[in-house]
């Protein structure tokens, strides 16, 4: 069978072949690598917030130094600086994430994600009441990179001024506002008598779209040998019968 199979290959097709499957086997293994990353990135973002909390006082901080981690922190609401973050549905109910502002400091002030809000069927633009702790109020909540960020088209009516948005990045926000934001938003967890909804789900790390990626790339790089296996076998037999009967007549 070996003889077969060498004596039907072709010097360019064989290297196409084997150029073939050993591209996709790399890709393959290239998905597997990203599983892996993403997984590490989950363990790390699960190890974070089982860290202790952070108490935020009135100081700056980095996203590396809070990323993740359960913090706490005593500031006031600036009800005049409050941003809707549009199409947050919940049990497949429209509503919007009500993202606030609370000072901790003159110096200092921090992104709030309290929670989801159902929205006015009857009028888009309408927000539905829900209450706002006067004075100094205590949040406890996770460190996070952005409110939760949502596929938008162009600026997707996030445009300065608006209080209804799709998305929101915090440092174009501190520019917009000339607020002393920290570079991160605090997503709450605790009750602080606001009705609003704080069920956060919990964010996926996408390896196993990575892992189906890895699995289609191998079998591809499978399908591509056995079918220059095939081929090769196929015209090696067709030369071996050629040559024997040339040998009879």
């Amino acid at each position: 069978m070996l003889k077969t199979l060498l004596r039907g290959m072709r010097p360019l097709p064989a290297l196409l072949i084997l150029l073939g499957v050993m591209l996709t086997a790399a890709l393959g293994v290239w998905q597997y690598q990203r599983a892996q990353m993403r997984l590490a990135r989950q363990a790390q973002i699960e190890h974070a917030e089982r860290a202790p909390v952070v108490a935020l006082g009135a100081q700056t901080y980095g996203l590396a130094d809070v990323s993740h981690r359960r913090v706490r922190v005593t500031g006031r609401f600036l009800r005049n600086r409050v941003v809707y973050l549009d199409n947050r549905p919940r049990n497949e109910l429209p509503g919007f994430y009500v993202v606030m502002a609370l000072q901790v400091s003159p110096e200092h002030v921090v992104l709030v994600n309290r929670g989801w809000l159902p929205r006015d069927l009857r009028d888009r633009t309408a927000i539905m009441p829900y209450a706002t702790p006067a004075g100094d109020v205590t949040i406890e909540g996770i460190a996070a990179p952005d409110p939760s960020r949502a596929f938008e088209l162009g600026h997707g009516g996030s445009a300065a001024g608006l209080s209804i948005r799709q998305n929101l990045d915090v440092a174009d926000y501190a520019r917009e506002t000339s607020l002393p934001l920290q570079p991160f938003v605090v997503m709450q967890t605790n009750d602080t008598g606001d009705h609003l909804l704080r069920d956060w789900p919990a964010p996926a790390n996408g390896a196993d779209r990575n892992y189906g990626y890895m699995a289609q790339w191998f079998g591809i790089s499978l399908v591509l040998a056995l079918l220059g296996l095939r081929l090769a076998y196929r015209r090696g037999r067709r030369l071996a019968g050629g040559g024997d009967d040339f040998k009879r007549a």
